[in-house]
């Protein structure tokens, strides 16, 4: 993909990166107040997901999961796995021996974990709570890494996709499904209007947690999306690197290789 960044530009950008927390009020790290965040809103979550979303979430996950079955990976880490949507779309279609769902907040995976029993595919998917930034398996262990709507969230970046790419596989592929900005009219301005006033006071409205549903289109605004995050990316020793904006950029869908 054609790089319309300048470097230099790409890495001032990375070193100003702000960083945004849910509970401006609070004292506790970023990672501390996510997990709090995921705990506050885990049994609303799915509900929320896909109503805020129009549903369309469920045609991202689609292609992610098309992007990633060219590599047929039988192995599969899911990184920040929240309830599970992406591990179950992967499970319905890849033909995998095992997915690893990694959480910080366990209320998310509890919801996980039943929707795991009712489906009867407990020998399949086994969901469990840590951290991005020191994931608990070793070295060159997954044929694949994926991570959907849960990058922006971890508390330093290089450190998460550092560890993603010390437990792939030589060869072996990060997906990552993620927001973005849209960058064109009319799609822009009304992805703003929807982010900044709708989407907070519905989520607001529906969760109980004000500051979940702000915190939202904060993070997203701060991410460094497209080029900067491929850069991230090649600095970390990923290659072949690429990204594809879906539904005008809403979302975006980055892959790279170890």
């Amino acid at each position: 993909m054609l790089n319309i960044f300048p470097v230099n530009l790409v890495i001032l950008n990375l070193h100003m990166q702000k960083i945004v927390k849910p509970y401006d009020s609070s004292d506790l790290s970023k990672k501390k107040q996510i997990e709090k965040m995921f705990d506050n809103i885990s049994a609303k979550y799915d509900f929320l997901n896909h109503f805020l979303s129009f549903g369309i979430d469920h045609v991202w996950r689609r292609k992610t999961i098309n992007l990633i079955a060219e590599k047929n990976p039988e192995f599969i880490l899911d990184v920040a796995t929240g309830t599970g949507d992406l591990a179950f779309a992967a499970e319905k279609k890849l033909k995998i021996k095992k997915i690893v769902g990694l959480d910080i907040s366990n209320g998310m995976l509890e919801v996980g974990r039943e929707k795991i029993k009712k489906k009867s595919l407990q020998s399949k998917l086994e969901f469990i709570q840590g951290d991005s930034e020191n994931i608990p398996f070793e070295n060159d262990f997954f044929d694949a890494v994926m991570v959907s709507f849960g990058v922006r969230n971890f508390e330093n970046l290089n450190k998460g996709l550092k560890e993603i790419i010390r437990v792939l596989k030589p060869s072996g592929g990060i997906y990552v499904l993620e927001f973005s900005k849209p960058k064109k009219f009319p799609i822009k301005q009304l992805f703003y209007l929807y982010s900044k006033f709708i989407l907070p006071f519905l989520g607001s409205l529906i969760s109980k947690d004000k500051s979940a549903y702000h915190y939202l289109p904060a993070s997203v605004d701060a991410f460094p999306e497209g080029e900067e995050f491929i850069h991230q990316l090649k600095k970390v020793g990923f290659s072949s690197s690429s990204f594809k904006p879906l539904s005008g950029g809403i979302s975006t869908l980055y892959s790279a290789f170890k």
